[in-house]
């Protein structure tokens, strides 16, 4: 499929004035026996109303621990140590909504300010929906729950749903999913399910509350091919039809490529290069994403010939290199510069911006 064929609405469609989500210098930490791991050291992002941003980058570059920051569910013992979350959220009754713009990284995780955002206007799809439902009570019940505990976003006049309405809801999330049967689907347990099934059951769960912001970790790394490409074109249609922003997170740039209009790429927890997709495709900066994007299998290429590598491999997390963390693996380290000095991304071109040293002389000052 074609760039220039996907449903996405960018941010001048969506009549963004500004961002959704902002992450700034955000930094989470693990406190080890070993050692302190940064897994995220300094990462900051936008994302705009209505727009779709692939994160990518090597397993072990910081996107789902990112993620689970954004909704205060980073396992123990990490924490977030630095930075903001911002995050614009809708407050009162339909046609009487206002915003207003709240630090997630400031709410105690189980406080109920947080627990009234998570799911309800931040949703999550993980990346096995095996493993996130329970197997002792069925799907549908599952998301009866939710609907139940965020009523307010289908009831606003005040009054509370039914169990029954729940019910019907849940049934026509599965009906926009694209479960068949979806009646006698709702009575079904998780490991009754086909894996395709079963990932579109978790896209209906995080879909039962009308979030504004939809992340989807790697929602296609557990099922076949043909699967994969099923529920990408879901994910497409459910986008244009609620009008959510969609944070996707793959190490796939083929996904990326088809459902992204602005691209991420990470490494060791901070950006090396964000832009709009057609200039991080075309047009890519930073030597790690050319990297990446060499690496890519083509219809073109010479057949019978090894695809390209990037040298060397992820650095131990308790031996991170000093300076750039990317300077022992690339091409294009400038000696006396990229191991003595973080980058800090900034501006290159009219709409991408990149952490290398090659473009600018700008250190992080952390």
């Amino acid at each position: 499929m074609g760039l220039g064929m996907l449903p996405i609405r960018t941010a001048t469609e969506a009549g963004a004035a500004q961002p959704l989500l902002s992450v700034r210098d955000l930094r989470v930490t693990f406190a080890m026996d070993e050692g302190v791991v940064r897994a995220v050291d300094g990462a900051s992002f936008d994302v705009l109303p209505g727009q779709v941003v692939g994160i990518v980058g090597e397993s072990g570059c910081g996107k789902s621990v990112t993620m689970r920051a954004i909704l205060q569910i980073v396992d123990k013992p990490g924490r977030i140590a630095g930075g903001e979350i911002l995050f614009r959220r809708r407050l009162g009754q339909a046609g009487a909504e206002t915003e207003e713009t709240v630090d997630l990284a400031r709410l105690p995780p189980r406080g109920s300010a947080m627990r009234s955002i998570r799911g309800a206007e931040i949703a999550l799809i993980p990346q096995e929906p095996m493993a996130a439902f329970s197997p002792v009570h069925t799907v549908g019940e599952q998301i009866i729950e939710a609907i139940l505990l965020h009523w307010r976003q289908w009831r606003p006049d005040g009054r509370p749903l039914s169990r029954t309405e729940a019910r019907q809801i849940t049934g026509d999330l599965f009906r926009d999913v694209g479960i068949s049967m979806p009646d006698q689907r709702v009575d079904a347990y998780s490991w009754q399910l086909s894996g395709g099934l079963r990932q579109r059951a978790m896209i209906a769960m995080a879909l039962s509350c009308k979030p504004r912001l939809l992340i989807a970790d790697e929602p296609t790394t557990a099922i076949d091919v043909t699967t994969q490409a099923q529920v990408l074109a879901l994910l497409r249609d459910l986008q244009r039809k609620y009008g959510m922003a969609i944070i996707f997170i793959t190490h796939d740039l083929g996904v990326i490529a088809q459902m992204a209009s602005y691209v991420v790429v990470m490494y060791l927890g901070r950006v090396m290069e964000e832009g709009p997709v057609d200039e991080i495709f075309h047009a890519p900066k930073h030597p790690y994403t050319r990297a990446l994007l060499r690496s890519m299998p083509s219809l073109y290429g010479q057949a019978r010939v090894a695809l390209p590598v990037i040298s060397g491999s992820l650095p131990h997390p308790f031996n991170r290199p000093s300076g750039c963390p990317f300077h022992p693996r690339c091409g294009d380290v400038l000696p006396g510069r990229c191991a003595s000095r973080v980058p800090s991304l900034q501006p290159v071109g009219e709409r991408q911006s990149a952490s290398c040293f090659l473009y600018h002389d700008v250190a992080d000052p952390a």
